[in-house]
């Protein structure tokens, strides 16, 4: 062994929770990255870490006091480890504040998703602890480039992020502030780096993604399906998927593109939240029911085998039973191969906090009819893919001897027994069986 060898300090880990959406996920990346720069690396071991950053999410209900629980787990670590850094980032980070600190004395820093480029610093001891700012410069200009090493077969991408919408129910605008779209040239870069490190698969980010209007190399603003095929161009990417989109904001050259570039994958999640135009206007939606359904029909005519999915809010202040009678009507007319539903929950600071609410046992009770329904249209598109034949993307190895795990064009995770399959290899795969969650297939050829 040499003397540096000898000489050389340990790497400090870095232990990193993160909660909610594929943009935090994204983010941890991201900021994995920017530690990495600082001689971190990434630990699974809580434990066994010198740094722990709670990467946290705002939407679903009791996010704050989830966050505040999990710190009280932390108190026993850090009493253990005093040298030990705590740091909450994401959407709670942006909407408490400095309540985070006052809480809960344990915690070293609190960085807001926009300053995240700013954590080296802020490990530094360099500047606030607290950094909840929207600030002026772009953070993508900050952050390291991605890491140089060979990366899982499908990775996520942001290209947009906050949004301008204002819905009634959603604390986005607060915690991730106003529409911010990255220029393409920045965009594609990150994209082929991703892709000459191994990736397949990229799923475009954004919370209105749709609404992406950057800046392209000519000088002018570019449209989000003028990027997808500007992405599509790069050699050796098979698959582009995106999320989350806005009714609003699916221009005409985006749903053509659906039809158009063979590595947009048949598959799209469109939120709608209810079916009842009175309930839309209350939530600020800026559509009606019946533009949902047109706009449907026209991404249907583009690409018939599309296979679509949405987001769907119960027992929204002053919603009535035929209200929510529409929104099952809606689900009946369009046929969605799954849904993400939830039960209305108040946020503090949002339009809608201080509206009465629906009674509780009536909210659950709508929200088990609609789920039942989607589960039924679940099931049934799931079974209409038994006897297909579709592609599918090797992600990682299953429990059983010789399995393979991976995700169909549509989305579905595929079990396929492939004893020399690879990840990241992309098969053609006959589906034989409908799991409650899954699909099983046997490989062609």
């Amino acid at each position: 062994m040499t003397d540096q060898a000898r000489t050389a300090p340990a790497a400090k880990k870095l232990f990193i929770k993160t909660y909610g959406c594929q943009m935090n996920v994204y983010d941890s990346q991201r900021m994995a990255e920017a530690m990495g720069a600082e001689g971190y690396v990434l630990t699974e071991d809580q434990a066994d870490a010198d740094m722990v950053l709670l990467n946290t999410c705002h939407i679903r209900e009791k996010a704050a006091e989830k966050l505040y629980s999990d710190l009280g787990r932390l108190k026993p670590l850090k009493a253990a480890k005093p040298d030990l850094k705590i740091g909450v980032a994401g959407c709670v980070a942006q909407a408490e504040g400095a309540e985070i600190t006052r809480r809960m004395p344990l915690v070293d820093l609190v960085v807001g998703p926009q300053s995240y480029h700013r954590l080296p610093a802020m490990t530094r001891g360099e500047g606030p602890n607290i950094d909840t700012d929207f600030p002026a410069e772009d953070k993508f200009d900050h952050l390291p480039e991605r890491m140089a090493t060979r990366r899982a077969p499908a990775a996520f991408l942001t290209v947009q992020e906050g949004c301008d919408k204002f819905c009634a129910f959603c604390v986005v605008p607060y915690t991730r502030g106003a529409e911010v779209s990255r220029p393409v040239d920045r965009i594609l870069s990150e994209a082929r780096s991703l892709v000459a490190r191994g990736v397949r698969e990229l799923t475009l980010l954004g919370q209105n993604v749709n609404g992406w209007h950057g800046v392209g190399p000519d000088g002018r603003e570019w449209g989000f399906g003028r990027l997808i095929r500007a992405i599509a161009e790069i050699e050796g990417l098979d698959r582009i998927r995106y999320t989350t989109s806005h009714p609003n904001d699916m221009a005409d050259d985006l749903i053509a593109a659906h039809g158009d570039v063979p590595q947009l994958m048949p598959y799209l999640h469109l939120p709608v939240q209810s079916g009842s135009d009175r309930i839309l206007k209350a939530m600020n939606r800026k559509h009606t029911a019946d533009h949902y359904l047109r706009l449907i029909d026209r991404i249907r005519a583009a690409r018939p085998d599309i296979l679509l999915t949405s987001d769907f809010i119960v027992g929204f202040p002053g919603e009535t039973d035929q209200d929510h009678a529409d929104t099952l009507r809606l689900v009946e007319q369009v046929g969605f191969g799954t849904a993400f539903s939830f039960k209305y929950s108040p946020r503090p600071g949002t339009p809608a906090y201080d509206r009465p609410e629906v009674e509780a046992a009536v909210a659950d009770a709508r929200l088990q009819e609609l789920q039942a329904l989607l589960t039924r249209q679940q099931r049934a598109v799931q079974a209409e893919m038994v006897g297909r034949t579709l592609g599918v993307l090797f992600e990682k190895q299953g429990r059983e001897a010789g399995q393979m795990i991976g995700k169909s064009d549509y989305l579905h995770s595929v079990f396929v027994d492939a004893p020399q399959g690879q990840i990241g290899d992309l098969v053609q795969v006959r589906i034989i069986e409908s799991a409650t969650n899954s699909l099983r297939g046997e490989l062609v050829g």
